[in-house]
């Protein structure tokens, strides 16, 4: 078995599975090149949450304290009525920071800049470029890029999201993975406040639903709405994602026409369906999957951040205890990781349903009718 030191590997996405991998794997005493399809590290989309287990990894990171003095901060909750009456309030930390534990919620870039500037001295960054195929060799793999020449690495980590390059190419086409969850959803993020700060409110009708989140002189608009059937549309076509949304909630009361006009003028759009991405085993050959390439648990969960970064940590640590054997390591991060994707993608499946989008007015009473503090 080859020493780890200095062998080069190489991540497929500057995402937050990605930027975390790489802090691992240059830790570990890899060389790591991360390429990256956009023209620049992926900043845009709603605020992201770090919990549980993964508090202890960004803290052995290093930036904990970076990411909780930017920490978001959101206080009170929400259940607004067509006459924008609210019926239920959940009081989160009733202002006092104190009183939260660590766990946190931060902007996606706050995350993102963190880490590029951990990373930029010791890591190859390539922007503006994909891969276009691999073979894999008797020792190492080797990378064809679309915009670059052939390079030869001894491992490869798909961190490359949902609609994962890195998974079409080695491991078959995505719906051989990909499981419908019975919903859409979209996300737009304004620059401005259109609810006070620190601020969530929710408003349904039956199996559709709308969020307001508010802070930092952003807001994050969501829709989402229950489909029996999957929708056929072209996902580079915004406009025609943006007509989907407009035709589901055209005249459904609340803020909603207000909230359409934004979505129709705001350029940080994202539009897709609530699914998941379940895989029999997330390696294949020196080829590895982190993040919602391999496990996706839908935005439902409210974990899609504290998995990539988990996984990222839980396969290098396996890499690191095996001294580089792949092989092995890549086989206890499929056994050791598998329980605690499947609790978090059952909650995501259970979050649609019972608290985004309840199926019946009743069950929008049942759950408006919610006032607590924590």
């Amino acid at each position: 078995m080859k020493s780890i030191n200095k062998q080069p590997v190489l991540v497929s996405g500057a995402s937050m599975a990605g930027l975390s991998a790489a802090f691992w794997l240059n830790k570990a005493g890899y060389k790591v090149t991360v390429i990256e399809m956009a023209k620049e590290p992926r900043i845009h989309g709603a605020a992201v949450d770090l919990r549980g287990e993964t508090i202890k990894t960004v803290k052995r990171m290093g930036i904990f304290e970076q990411l909780r003095a930017n920490r978001l901060n959101v206080e009170k909750m929400e259940f607004k009525n067509s006459d924008d009456v609210s019926e239920g309030v959940v009081i989160l930390n009733n202002g006092n920071l104190e009183s939260l534990q660590d766990d946190l919620e931060i902007e996606r870039e706050t995350f993102v800049y963190t880490m590029m500037n951990l990373l930029k001295d010791d890591i190859e960054f390539i922007f503006n470029d994909s891969i276009s195929a691999l073979k894999e060799a008797p020792h190492e793999i080797i990378v064809i890029l679309k915009n670059g020449p052939q390079r030869s690495f001894q491992l490869v980590f798909g961190c490359d999201g949902m609609h994962s390059n890195v998974r079409r190419i080695w491991f078959g086409e995505e719906k051989n993975y990909t499981y419908f969850l019975g919903a859409y959803f979209s996300i737009t993020v304004l620059n401005k406040l259109l609810i006070p700060e620190n601020m969530m409110q929710m408003y349904n009708v039956p199996c559709k639903g709308v969020v307001l989140n508010a802070y930092r002189n952003k807001t994050d608009v969501i829709f989402s709405f229950l489909s029996d059937e999957e929708i056929d549309y072209d996902y580079r076509d915004e406009s025609q994602q943006k007509k989907i949304i407009h035709d589901q909630f055209a005249g459904e009361g609340w803020r909603t026409e207000e909230l359409l006009q934004e979505v129709f003028l705001c350029k940080n759009f994202y539009f897709d369906k609530f699914c998941q991405v379940k895989m029999p085993s997330w390696t294949k050959g020196r080829v590895a999957l982190i993040g919602d390439a391999g496990y996706c648990a839908s935005p439902a969960a409210g974990m899609g951040a504290t998995l990539s970064v988990e996984g990222a940590a839980v396969v290098v640590a396996a890499l690191q205890k095996h001294k580089g054997d792949f092989e092995k390591a890549f086989r206890e991060y499929n056994e050791t990781f598998l329980p605690f994707v499947k609790e978090v993608q059952d909650m995501a499946k259970n979050n649609i349903k019972e608290n985004f989008i309840p199926k019946t007015e009743a069950d929008i009473r049942r759950r408006n009718a919610m006032t607590e503090v924590f």
